[in-house]
């Protein structure tokens, strides 16, 4: 039987694989629910990025954590603020990649092996700010890895096509004024066909289209399994 995309990406790797560079461990990160199910989350005006890293501290704190990681295939309310995802067209509002809430400038480190596909600055309110795509090959299998929300710094110099290797630092984590408004955090998402796309990929979905994207975006914890 043919072995499926979700069963190739979690045989990649065999156990925590760090995205986030510097002295995070494993035992460092706790999951974190940013649903509309989330009591606490209803709490907090969203519309601030302020009063959203205040709220992502301070569960951080109570959990004597450092980093707080979740929201695949996940639906959320926050999105409302922003006119890419809520508008006449579409209410889009599921969200396909995983989130890792670290402070701004936190190094970025590729997980596995690859080559720079694309990057771009994605500068609308609530997009995800300055983009780097890479390209990876293993077992003769294209995919790619999505990493959002980064310092415009970041895309300096960057050029398609230049090798990095499992563990290079590839770029840092911005602070609202450069990545879309969001308290500081990654967006990291795995897509297996980019489907013609460069620099970008959507993140979050209306539930129309769902189905397809879990297909193409499965799950990126299979592979960094936190």
């Amino acid at each position: 039987m043919k072995q499926s995309f979700t069963e190739f990406l979690n045989g990649l790797t065999s156990g925590f694989t760090p995205v986030i560079g510097g002295n995070y461990q494993h035992s460092d990160y706790v999951a974190i629910d940013l649903s509309e199910n989330s009591r606490d989350l209803l709490k907090l005006e969203v519309a601030s990025s302020g009063a959203f890293s205040v709220f992502v501290d301070e569960f951080l704190k109570n959990r004597e954590a450092k980093a707080a990681f979740g929201g695949y295939n996940e639906l959320r309310t926050l999105y409302n603020r922003s006119e890419l995802f809520n508008n006449e067209e579409s209410n889009r509002n599921i969200h396909i990649g995983l989130d890792i809430w670290v402070p701004a400038l936190s190094d970025i480190i590729s997980p596995l092996d690859g080559k720079i596909h694309s990057f771009r600055d994605n500068d609308n309110f609530g997009d995800y700010g300055p983009t780097i795509i890479l390209e990876h090959n293993y077992e003769e299998k294209t995919f790619y890895t999505l990493y959002g929300h980064l310092s415009r710094e970041s895309l300096n110099g960057l050029k398609a096509g230049t090798v990095v290797k499992a563990g290079d630092k590839i770029a840092e984590l911005g602070d609202f004024h450069e990545n879309g408004d969001y308290a500081p955090h990654l967006h990291f998402q795995v897509m297996e066909d980019m489907q013609g796309r460069e620099g970008d990929y959507p993140g979050v979905v209306k539930k129309e289209d769902l189905s397809s994207f879990l297909r193409n975006c499965p799950d990126p914890n299979l592979l960094l399994k936190i």
